[in-house]
């Protein structure tokens, strides 16, 4: 692993956090996951756009051209063919639930090796099950974000790795699908692409867009708008989206074996062809 914090590489074991720091007790974070490709950042200015707005709505400490020269020096260091990186964003030490002063601010950007799924695991599809519990977002008045308050998602995720599954997909109390744990979902009805509108509780992800992008190259309607669990289960696909995995097709959701097609196929290259890659 490698580690910075504020600009300057770190060993891990020095990486320490206050006991006082917002996001140790209150969660209050931003962050962002960036793949890398060899020494390549992808999507990086699309993922910075989006933590730039999230840290100007909550009136969050954000040095873009600090970020962004880290991000190049940690490029620099990597040595894997494919790296996670996480970028966190802390206020830094609270009093009481007094929001410290902005110069208290830090980040924190961390490089790992990761494996992207296989072409054998794009073949064979994603097992899916549905999230125990609900998505939660505790700033419900402002559009979602990634914030560091993202225990309904650990906690999905986790029961879907018990499962044996690939990925938890959370319902509302009206029994509609919003999204993953960590992935957007798609679905294609009758040639569109179809996917949950968003909200409060359905995250605008990076490679969502991108999808839509490719979309459109591909001559395909998009389409927002609620979606039903038996409606995934009559689509002619499901598939799963993030910067991580790209895009990945469901085979199954709660045991029961969906339809499989090629879309998603001229959608991944589509947009792999898009990001240069």
């Amino acid at each position: 692993m490698l580690v910075n914090i504020n600009g300057h590489f770190v060993a891990r074991e020095e990486a320490v956090l206050s006991i006082n720091d917002g996001g140790f007790l209150y969660g209050d974070t931003l962050f962002e996951t960036f793949k890398a490709r060899g020494k390549r950042v992808l999507l990086m200015h699309e993922h910075l756009d989006r933590l730039e707005l999230s840290a100007r709505m909550l009136n969050f400490p954000c040095s873009r051209e600090s970020l962004e020269t880290a991000l190049r020096q940690m490029a620099a260091g990597l040595t894997a063919p494919v790296s996670r990186l996480r970028l966190t964003l802390s206020r830094g030490d609270c009093s009481g639930f007094s929001l410290p002063a902005a110069d208290r601010g830090w980040f924190l950007l961390t490089a790992v090796e990761a494996q992207e799924p296989s072409e054998a695991e794009r073949k064979r599809g994603a097992a899916c099950v549905l999230a125990p519990n609900r998505r939660s977002n505790p700033l419900s008045h402002l559009p979602q974000m990634k914030r560091g308050n993202h225990a309904d998602c650990l906690y999905a995720a986790d029961y879907a790795r018990t499962q044996g599954a690939r990925e938890a997909l959370f319902i509302d109390e009206n029994g509609q699908i919003l999204e993953g744990s960590y992935s957007n979902i798609f679905t294609v009805i009758r040639n569109k692409l179809v996917t949950p509108p968003l909200g409060s509780l359905v995250l605008d992800g990076v490679m969502r867009q991108q999808l839509f992008g490719a979309a459109t190259e591909l001559g395909l309607t998009t389409v927002e708008r609620n979606l039903s669990l038996e409606e995934l289960y009559a689509a002619e696909e499901v598939f799963l989206s993030n910067s991580m995995i790209d895009l990945l097709p469901v085979d199954s959701i709660e045991n029961r074996r969906l339809q499989r097609g090629e879309t998603w196929r001229d959608l991944l290259d589509t947009v792999r062809q898009r990001i240069g890659i």
